[in-house]
């Protein structure tokens, strides 16, 4: 595992009326602090990445359809460097993972419905300067190939 990664199996408690989901909870072992909260969806086959953050820690969830969240280690003081964690979360494998700074990520909705993600970073979204750094999903120096692999 990518050093700094963290995962948190999630519970889901039913009842008759439905189901709760905790995510992130401020006396979890893995919790640094709460910047805000935010819900990303994206539609099936769709890819959205690569991006990283300089301060910003991410803990994402997913509460709706299935993602595959990659990971890619370009940090050149680690001891993973290079490496990269692929991660199925959703309904059918409820997990937070949470996602160090500086660690390249993305996502693709492999449901056949719309996935919809909740993120819980630990920083507060900058409009006028955003800790947020884009690197083209395909046309990169990552070993990364977003292709569906039937194995």
């Amino acid at each position: 595992m990518i050093h700094g990664v963290v995962t948190k199996k999630l519970k889901m408690i039913p009842d008759e009326r439905g189901h709760l989901m905790e995510i992130i909870r401020r006396d979890d072992e893995l919790f640094v602090k709460f910047g805000q909260v935010y819900m990303t969806t994206a539609y099936p086959g769709v890819v959205k990445g690569w991006h990283y953050h300089k301060k910003q820690i991410d803990n994402f969830a997913v509460v709706k359809g299935m993602i595959k969240l990659v990971l890619y280690d370009n940090r050149a003081d680690s001891p993973t460097k290079e490496e990269i964690n692929e991660f199925f979360l959703g309904e059918h494998n409820p997990l937070l993972v949470q996602i160090p700074n500086l660690v390249l990520h993305g996502f693709k909705c492999i449901s056949q419905e719309e996935a919809i993600c909740i993120n819980c970073p630990t920083e507060v979204y900058n409009y006028d300067q955003p800790d947020e750094f884009r690197v083209d999903p395909h046309k990169n120096g990552i070993p990364y190939n977003w292709e569906r692999k039937n194995g």
